[in-house]
């Protein structure tokens, strides 16, 4: 196995860049995965391992000897420290080609859910309700109009590997209305305006649930095209809560009227 013992070697120095930059990780079509379950779950999601970067005293020599040989790099202790995002260790980081993540990708089915996130600014929520999607056993998730990076290491550490264990597409908000229309997919748009409570509407055929930020909600195109606006009866003294709470209410809504069935 090759061996790196320098943060100062320009590879390390690489990897550094692709941790911290989004626009690293475009340029290149990679980015790192921290630990065992992880990189276990990117496995079964289909994602392509290029390097794997190795502390040996954290793994038996039967456990080394899985990994392919030409794809390993053993590093120190310090260096893994150096790239490592989480505070745990584990001894691995994985470098992974991107997915194109395109609503031509998604495959469906015969009466699919849905979930359609709208600009979520915040990592952390963004890896929640992957998370929460994951938990749902859902057909996809659709990311509408972007503002982080899907590949952003704390994406992927709140989600606990839900990212690639997801269907994920992404693009601008006309395409997914498009993309749903086309499939005859109803959908339910949380919001305060024209809206019914969420659970008297019937999500058991084709449905796709859309949420937005906290901070300024879904945007008009959603609220006009939607079939039913939807809205979670505030009781307390705020009008809203965490966009990762509000996703999982309406998919556990439409799963328990689903039987928890992925489909009926």
């Amino acid at each position: 196995m090759k061996q790196i013992t320098s943060i100062q070697n320009p590879i390390i120095k690489s990897l550094l860049q692709l941790q911290e930059k989004s626009k690293v990780r475009k340029q290149t079509g990679t980015f790192l995965i921290e630990g065992k379950r992880e990189i276990e779950l990117a496995h079964k999601g289909n994602y392509e391992i290029e390097t794997y970067f190795i502390v040996r005293d954290f793994f038996t020599q039967t456990e080394l000897n899985q990994f392919p040989k030409e794809k390993c790099i053993e590093i120190t202790r310090e260096i893994y420290q150096k790239l490592a995002y989480r505070d745990t260790t584990e001894g691995i980081i994985a470098v992974t080609k991107s997915k194109t993540h395109a609503l031509s990708e998604i495959k469906l089915s015969a009466n699919p859910l849905l979930l359609i996130a709208e600009s979520i600014e915040k990592p952390g929520n963004l890896g929640a309700i992957l998370r929460t999607a994951d938990a749902a056993n859902i057909d996809a998730i659709l990311i509408a109009d972007p503002k982080t990076d899907l590949y952003n290491p704390n994406i992927i550490r709140s989600s606990v590997g839900c990212l690639f264990t997801n269907q994920i597409a992404i693009g601008s908000s006309e395409e997914i209305i498009d993309f749903l229309k086309l499939k005859h997919i109803a959908i339910y748009a949380a919001t305060l305006q024209n809206s019914n409570p969420y659970h008297v509407e019937d999500y058991t055929k084709p449905t796709a649930l859309v949420v937005g930020t906290e901070a300024t909600g879904l945007s008009k195109i959603w609220r006009t095209e939607s079939t039913q606006n939807i809205i979670i009866p505030m009781q307390g003294e705020i009008d809203s809560m965490n966009v990762s709470v509000a996703a999982a209410i309406l998919l556990f809504e439409a799963k328990r009227q689903r039987g928890f069935n992925k489909s009926i």
